[in-house]
């Protein structure tokens, strides 16, 4: 039983990271796109830059997740 969930633990933890890799970048995409991430003289703005931090930080942590999940499944 404990190595099932390890196994189901590791998967979550892959499956998470894997719709961060999947979300975010086209969450980004569309804020990019909105007319408040750049103001007249198409400078990026506050609502831009909050934005391209939080996706950041969420790849961040999806890469993060990821390794965890592989180190393990490797270690199960």
């Amino acid at each position: 039983m404990p190595e099932a969930v390890g196994t189901l633990g590791a998967m979550l933890l892959l499956v998470g990271a894997a719709f961060s890799v999947i979300v975010w970048p086209a969450f980004l995409r569309r804020v990019a796109r909105d007319e408040r991430a750049r103001d007249s003289a198409g400078r990026p703005t506050r609502f831009l830059t909050v934005h391209v931090t939080l996706v950041a930080i969420a790849i961040v942590i999806a890469i993060a997740q990821a390794v965890a999940g592989i180190w393990w499944l490797a270690v199960s």
